[in-house]
């Protein structure tokens, strides 16, 4: 079933898709390949008549970093527009993924962060490790959490979600769950086990009406349409041009402290 490099697929013969972000030599961070090929799965999945449920994993000691460094610099090089496009390729990818069809289970350890809670965020549900680490670390870069933010204000709620968005503050899985972001974490030996419990059950019930019932609760829960995921790109290309984003940047790259810290 593989046709990727950044990532790996195949479908076991229950109809459970295993889908690996796969640059574990890069903490599987997300680089413009990798969201490509994110987007190119999500729509093609939902055309495979046999698969039942997506299980989502990231190969290596990593879940997801966040962003690509290389990625990172094309933006920092771009023109307003060009940041802007960017951005919203990995809008419309965590879109597809938000909107799959299917059911997409989340298996995270080692890290998440950025990005990667993102993609933590897009899945129906997640179960961590319990040693996973968390972050929402864009404003150490004088950058926001922006294209991610649907997501993750729509699993966490605002309240809990503003514990958490602006600090840039890393926490442990234990706090993850108590945020809702995760529904479970445990340890390393039981995780498999936990994940089998979440597919198990939707390998019972009637596909269509799983579908249906996911398409129902998108309906019913917070609007992310393409007004909203707009004004996320709007917001995040703003920041990209203020005197924080240029200063945090510099400093990240030529690792030394920004002004604020």
């Amino acid at each position: 079933m593989n046709k990727f490099t950044a990532i790996t697929t195949e479908i076991d013969a229950r109809g459970v898709v295993h889908l690996t972000l796969n640059r574990p030599d890069k903490k599987n961070a997300l680089s413009a390949q990798m969201i490509a090929e994110l987007t190119e799965f999500a729509r093609s999945i939902a055309k495979e008549p046999a698969a039942r449920v997506v299980v989502l994993r990231g190969a290596g000691d990593v879940f997801c970093a966040g962003g690509d460094l290389d990625w990172m610099k094309v933006q920092i090089n771009a023109d307003r527009a060009g940041r802007m496009a960017e951005a919203r390729k990995l809008a419309q990818m965590l879109q597809s993924l938000n909107e799959l069809p299917l059911p997409l289970i989340g298996v995270v350890h080692g890290g998440a962060f950025g990005g990667g809670v993102g993609m933590a965020c897009v899945c129906d549900v997640v179960i961590a490790e319990t040693g996973t680490k968390f972050g929402l670390t864009e404003t150490r870069l004088g950058l926001i959490p922006a294209t991610i933010s649907p997501y993750v204000i729509a699993r966490m709620g605002e309240g809990k979600a503003r514990r958490v968005f602006m600090s840039a503050r890393i926490f442990a899985a234990p706090e993850a769950r108590e945020l809702d972001l995760i529904a479970d974490c445990v340890p390393a030996k039981q995780l498999d086990a936990r994940v089998e419990a979440e597919v198990t059950p939707y390998l019972k019930v009637a596909p269509g009406a799983v579908t249906a019932s996911k398409a129902l609760a998108r309906a019913l829960g917070p609007k992310i349409n393409d007004a909203v995921i707009e004004d996320t790109i709007k917001r995040l290309a703003d920041t990209w041009e203020g005197i924080e984003a240029k200063a945090g940047i510099e400093a990240f790259l030529n690792k030394t402290k920004p002004p604020w810290a």
